[in-house]
């Protein structure tokens, strides 16, 4: 209670003493200057005017309790008047503030200074009659404050700082507000930090929060929570007070040295490990974040160039091979590995980091497949020459058994072969350079039996030899008729199709009337009138028959005949007519050879044409003088047309055998009616004809001549044709082309064959008695 009455008094005392120092400033005596008033005339004029109101200052306490309306001053004015009345206008106006006859000012309600913090008013005295007697005056009722409002922290705050940061680096700006007036103590603030202030410290007027040490370890405590506490009154006791929290974050940065988790690491490898792939890993320890693990490895001695160490993605060392193992001359390997950092300042763990690490690794056997002597061979081979040993392609077995290796070549048209057990090359046919000048091919050795394999490549470069002869290489030459002696007629080159040096010479390979050949020694040649004149009525054509030497080793030469035309030519050389005079070079002998085998191929396909038509033919004739016509099934893959075809099937050929004999088997036996109609019994048989007896005893009668009967078809032959031709021998079965009246054949023998024929007998039969007398 004392203390609150010892700060009310305290503000009534400032408010008072505000009051007072406005009070002298606003006083105006009468003896005082005169000061610029504008008045309210219909014209805008300024004048200056003895002021004439005289009052004091008027100030109102906020939140005042106002039971009854409490005076606050007075209007005073300079003008005396028997009876004067007041009058206000303005803010709050007879509402807020009242004025009594005698210019006393009053205050009805509690005014809250936040709300609003001023009102302006303005003053009117009147006389008696009415009668405005003081020109308007203006004046402003000021609201004091209190300290009537807390402080307010609008958000919350969190900050951050590195660890190891300097004293008085800056970590947050912390900000609170007061409602009431900033210009006087109740709106001033202090802030203080009320808990571990072992770390930060805060500036009491600006909020700001910094470090106050520069030990700060993130790996000892990563995170501080400290309360600031706003407090207005400039910090005294009497203030009201805020509080909120502020987390702040130690971020981390690299402070700490990587450290092996092990100090000797132990690992495996098959000889025939990958180049650049992980071997193993060599764990790491380091307090830091792992964005700031940086580690660095360090393989000492001689071993760095067969094994390596990248950084895995959990920044630990991965142990790589840089160059193949061996498991033949180096089973084991044995070496340190360092790790280092590079730090600003001295590791927080340098006494404690193990920072060097033995690695042992164990190279285990693996079954190796052959390995060559080089990488690729090459060989060269001399073309048109068969060499039995030209080169030799070797491979070993890398492993301690050595097995034996065989070779081979994969290409099957490779005119190279090697001996599948000492790996010499040999050619297999000759090599021409102007057909395929390298042979590219791969060797597979094998380690036997049916082991690893591995391949090489062979490449055979094919030497040339001067094995070509020249050929001539000139455009059509001409002679005019009036050409003379000397007269350049033509100009010889010549070319070759091997890849040797040439100096080609030409020469007439015969003599020439006519012509002559004069050579320049640098592969040209012209050829040169000798003796004229020429004529288009001569019929003899012009040609000369030259000679080229390559000048190779052998030398090769050709003679070549060139056909020269004779023409009419104007004055400039230029031909006009001409005779057409065949040019003939020299063919070539592959050409040659391809013109014979063309030549060979058509008449071979010739010949066996000839051979196939004479073949049908002697068939067909073999067929036509067969003695008899066996009884033998024939499938045909149509149906004919029963009595309505005319054109499928002939049955004249059954007739036809009946009378003319024609399709007898035994030449030497006479014409007889068809053996279907009389049939040759066996001697031990009592019947005399078949044509008197059953049929069944035909058929066995028939049986037994196909089976003595060497040179006939057998009697139940099957035979199946795709369609009938013409040239069928049966002919049409149709039986629109028979007539009983046209034709030469007597069928009375139908009437011996039985019952069952009778019909027919009647039908096609002729009258008479016993026909056939001389069977």
């Amino acid at each position: 209670m004392q203390l609150l009455m010892m700060a009310w008094l305290q503000l009534w005392t400032m408010g008072l003493m505000a009051t007072l120092a406005l009070s002298i400033s606003l006083t105006v005596v009468e003896d005082s200057s005169p000061v610029e008033i504008v008045k309210k005339e219909s014209h805008p004029i300024l004048f200056r005017q003895k002021r004439e109101w005289i009052w004091n200052s008027l100030y109102v306490e906020e939140e005042k309790p106002t039971s009854i309306a409490y005076k606050i001053g007075q209007l005073k004015s300079s003008e005396t008047v028997e009876v004067k009345r007041f009058e206000i206008e303005g803010e709050g106006a007879n509402t807020i503030f009242t004025v009594d006859s005698k210019g006393d000012l009053f205050v009805t309600r509690s005014l809250d200074r936040e709300k609003q913090s001023a009102y302006h008013l303005t003053a009117r005295l009147y006389d008696g009659n009415n009668k405005e007697v003081e020109k308007s005056g203006d004046f402003i009722v000021h609201v004091t404050d209190i300290n009537d409002n807390t402080p307010v922290f609008p958000r919350t705050y969190n900050g951050s700082i590195m660890e190891r940061s300097m004293i008085g680096t800056k970590v947050v700006e912390v900000r609170a507000t007061d409602a009431d007036d900033p210009t006087t103590a109740n709106g001033e603030l202090r802030y203080s930090l009320t808990q571990d202030l072992s770390a930060f410290e805060i500036n009491s007027v600006t909020g700001v929060i910094s470090c106050k040490i520069d030990t700060l370890d993130r790996e000892t405590k990563s995170q501080y929570v400290v309360v600031v506490k706003a407090q207005d009154m400039r910090g005294m006791a009497s203030g009201s007070t805020a509080t909120t929290s502020v987390t702040i974050t130690i971020t981390d940065i690299n402070d700490n040295i990587a450290s092996f988790t092990r100090r000797t690491y132990e690992l495996q490898v098959p000889e025939d490990h990958r180049l650049n792939e992980k071997i193993g890993t060599l764990e790491l320890e380091d307090r830091d974040q792992i964005q700031n693990k940086q580690p660095s490895f360090n393989i000492l001695g001689d071993n760095d160039k067969t094994f390596g160490i990248n950084l895995s993605p959990n920044k630990d060392g991965n142990l790589i091979l840089k160059q193949p193992l061996d498991y033949e001359k180096t089973n084991r390997y044995s070496f340190t590995v360092r790790v280092e950092e590079n730090l600003r300042r001295p590791a927080d763990n340098m006494n404690s980091a193990v920072t060097t690490a033995q690695v042992n690794i164990r190279v285990i056997d693996v079954d190796e497949p052959p390995v060559f002597s080089q990488p690729i061979y090459t060989f060269t081979v001399m073309e048109e020459h068969l060499l039995s040993n030209f080169g030799t392609v070797k491979a070993a077995d890398p492993d301690r058994a050595n097995k034996t290796i065989q070779y081979s070549i994969l290409d099957k048209d490779c005119p190279i072969s090697i001996n599948p057990f000492t790996g010499q090359l040999s050619t297999l046919r000759k090599l021409d350079r102007e057909l395929e000048s390298r042979h590219m091919f791969q060797v597979k050795a094998q380690e036997e039996p049916n082991g690893l394999e591995s391949f090489v490549k062979v490449n055979i470069i094919v030497q040339d030899i001067n094995d070509n002869r020249p050929e001539l290489d000139v455009e059509e030459i001409f002679v005019c008729e009036n050409d003379f002696t000397n007269t350049v007629v033509g100009t010889l080159r010549a070319t070759d199709k091997d890849d040797q040096p040439v100096s080609f010479t030409f020469s007439l390979a015969s003599e020439s009337s006519n012509f002559s050949i004069k050579d320049y020694g640098n592969s040209t040649a012209d050829i040169v009138v000798r003796q004229g004149p020429f004529s288009l009525d001569d019929p003899q054509d012009y040609s000369v028959d030259v000679r080229i030497s390559d000048g190779g080793r052998p030398p090769m030469t050709s003679i070549t005949t060139l056909a020269i035309k004779s023409c009419r030519c104007d004055a400039r050389r230029a031909p006009t007519q001409c005779k057409a005079g065949a040019r003939r070079m020299g063919v070539s002998v592959h050409a040659l050879v391809a013109i014979l085998l063309c030549i060979l191929t058509i008449l071979v396909i010739v010949i066996l044409f000839v051979m196939r038509k004479r073949y049908q033919k002697d068939s067909r004739a073999s067929m036509k003088n067969s003695g008899e016509i066996h009884e033998q099934l024939v499938t045909y893959d149509e149906e004919g047309g029963g009595e309505m075809d005319t054109n499928g099937y002939d049955v004249s050929i059954l007739t036809s055998a009946c009378h003319d004999g024609s399709l007898l088997r035994h030449p030497d036996h006479h014409p007889h009616p068809s053996l279907y109609a009389m049939v040759q019994k066996p001697q031990h048989h009592a019947q005399p004809t078949a044509c008197k007896g059953d049929m069944a005893v035909m058929i066995e009668v028939k049986k037994d001549e196909a089976d003595h009967d060497r040179d006939g078809f057998p009697y139940d032959t099957l035979h199946i044709y795709g369609y009938e031709g013409p040239e069928s021998l049966a002919g049409s079965l149709s039986s629109l082309e028979s007539s009983s009246t046209g034709s030469n054949l007597d069928y009375d023998f139908l009437n011996d064959w039985g019952p069952r024929f009778r019909t027919l007998a009647e039908l096609y039969g002729v009258d008479g008695p016993d026909y056939y007398h001389q069977y």
